[in-house]
């Protein structure tokens, strides 16, 4: 959009020039500019006049108003001659307008305009019809006028910056003494948190010595526990062993259960060396294949004898189809009993539920056991997993415990890398989720064996069973009592035995037992065919670095994961 012309002038002399600047200042008042700028749209022109006719250069002189894309006052000087474009005068214009455009023909001078200005069209019209200006004399005194108005407003100013100046120099005395109050305020906390970490650090000092004390405390006491009760279970192997003086049945089944008893004694001990383990940083998992369906056994058999009454009801869910689950058993175990153990202390009525499934991630198993007990506050669902806390209530009272259960459960599954979630509302009962991941393990699948012994007087067990080790064991040798049978592995020293809990003569924990007092045979795998509820047969087996198989699971995939456990469990058998 071409810029409409305003107000056109020639200019050949200095009275011209007069003209030049008296018409700049009113086109500039008749586009709406203010005061300052009309007097700076005319002292630069009348210095770049006075350039061009310097120059003796006749020049036409073009008013326009541009409206798009920003508004603004265009001069438009024009000639026909050389032009040199430096000089005091064009200094001035570039300093007092906007922008300045040279070009070989002429120089366009821009004066930016206020946005919604409206033209004063009567002023334009008279400024048309005028062909003369006021004469010199008056233009001088027009000048004078403006002089004297730009020194008042910069006297103005001047004490508008003094005033200025004074409270400045006020603030900055007030900014002054506050730093310095605010330095002396910081320098004295300074010296208290100085004091403050001194005595922190001492308290550290004192806390990492009382944690050491306690752990010392612990290992002392479970290494003193330890002896009696190794004792107590190498006795009760040997009364079974081969050799030992006949028994009857009523005899050795009450061995078995001392041997049991022991056993899970002494299982109880070393969890408590591993807790000291674990608070010092240097429990480490033995990562193996593991058999939920067998977890979930052990748990059940523990925790049934510990319901309060037939008011509460332990309910075990259908264990799915998983992927081959390889962690620290032993951990695994402690983690679900300690949370077990707490729902079945906090329940009084309803059930106990147990379940096992995928997720919530693709490479994790997830465990939940909740309850219809009385749950817990909001605010105290965190300082449960605090060491020796306890929830006030009157459960509480009449329950056994130290307050360390939940915070050495987290700690296990922190370390097996996964973690313990709780969530619970009072009056309605617990929610805790165990979440572990699916470790990979390319050696789930079992090894070959050249000789495998079955134990078992179940005609179809032992069927079963062979049937099972097809692609396992090249050869099987098949007895019905637990006697024969480690008097065959004596005599062959097999790659397996797998033996049943309550076999005649000499039952499969007691067989176990003698292999594992054997230096020869210690390190025969052994995987125990039990029944629906084997009490504390499974820790006392775990213990002895055996697996179980549930009687009434037998498959090829079970009976071979069993077998791989009882392979890999073998090997890491601790003897001490």
């Amino acid at each position: 959009m071409t810029p409409s012309e305003l107000l056109r002038l020639a200019i050949s002399d200095e009275r011209d020039v007069f003209l030049l600047r008296q018409r700049g200042r009113q086109v500039a008042a008749a586009v709406g500019l203010d005061g300052q700028d009309q007097v700076r749209v005319a002292t630069a022109l009348s210095d770049v006049g006075r350039e061009l006719v310097r120059q003796d250069v006749s020049t036409t002189a073009v008013f326009r108003m541009r409206r798009a894309p920003a508004p603004a006052l265009l001069v438009e000087l024009s000639w026909q001659a050389v032009v040199s474009g430096s000089g005091p005068g064009w200094d001035t214009a570039r300093r007092l307008m906007n922008a300045l455009v040279m070009t070989s023909t002429g120089v366009t001078l821009v004066k930016n305009v206020p946005q919604g200005i409206v033209l004063d069209q009567d002023l334009l019209g008279d400024l048309r019809e005028t062909t003369t200006g006021t004469s010199a004399l008056d233009e001088l005194r027009a000048q004078n006028q403006e002089l004297l108005e730009t020194l008042e407003n910069l006297e103005v100013k001047s004490k508008e910056l003094e005033r200025l100046n004074d409270e400045l120099e006020e603030t900055n005395r007030g900014v002054v003494a506050l730093y310095q109050e605010l330095s002396e305020e910081l320098e004295t906390t300074n010296q208290g948190v100085v004091a403050l970490y001194a005595e922190l650090d001492a308290k550290s000092a004192e806390l990492k010595d009382a944690a050491a004390a306690r752990i010392r405390f612990w290992s002392n006491i479970s290494h003193e526990l330890r002896a009696p009760i190794n004792s107590v279970v190498g006795l009760t192997r040997l009364l079974g062993g081969p050799g030992s003086d006949p028994m009857t049945d009523d005899q050795r089944h009450h061995v078995d259960l001392i041997n049991e008893s022991a056993a899970t004694l002494l299982a109880l001990v070393n969890e408590l060396l591993d807790t000291a383990k674990a608070e010092s940083g240097s429990l480490r998992p033995r990562m193996a294949p593991v058999a939920l369906d067998y977890v979930i056994t052990q748990l059940r058999s523990a925790v049934r004898p510990m319901l309060r009454s037939g008011d509460v009801e332990l309910v075990v869910g259908d264990l799915p189809e998983l992927r081959p689950l390889v962690t620290d058993e032993t951990m695994l175990v402690r983690i679900l009993r300690n949370v077990l153990s707490n729902a079945v202390k906090f329940t009084k009525h309803g059930e106990i539920r147990f379940t096992a499934d995928l997720g919530p991630g693709p490479d994790e198993v997830r465990f939940v056991v909740t309850d219809t007990g009385i749950g817990i506050p909001a605010e105290e669902q965190d300082k449960v997993f605090e060491e020796f806390y306890q929830v006030p209530n009157a459960l509480q009272v009449g329950a056994s415990g130290t307050g360390l259960g939940l915070s050495y459960a987290r700690k296990l599954a922190e370390i097996l890398g996964g973690s313990l979630t709780l969530s619970s509302n009072p009056g309605e009962g617990t929610e805790v989720v165990l979440t572990l991941p699916i470790a990979d393990d390319e050696s789930v699948q079992p090894t070959p064996v050249a000789c495998a012994v079955i134990a078992d007087d179940d005609e179809k067990c032992r069927e079963e069973l062979r049937g099972a080790l097809a692609g396992i064991a090249t050869e099987v040798v098949e007895t019905q009592d637990g006697r024969s049978a480690l008097n065959i592995v004596k005599e062959r020293r097999p790659d397996l035995l797998l033996v049943g809990a309550s076999t005649p003569l000499m039952s499969g924990s007691a067989v176990l037992s003698a292999l594992r007092l054997d230096p020869e045979l210690a390190g025969v795998p052994v995987v125990i065919v039990c029944g629906d509820d084997p009490g504390g047969l499974a820790r006392s087996v775990h213990s002895l670095g055996a697996a179980m198989l549930h009687e009434a699971r037998i498959s090829p995939e079970t009976v071979g994961r069993a077998i791989r456990d009882a392979q890999l469990t073998a090997r890491r058998t601790d003897l001490r």
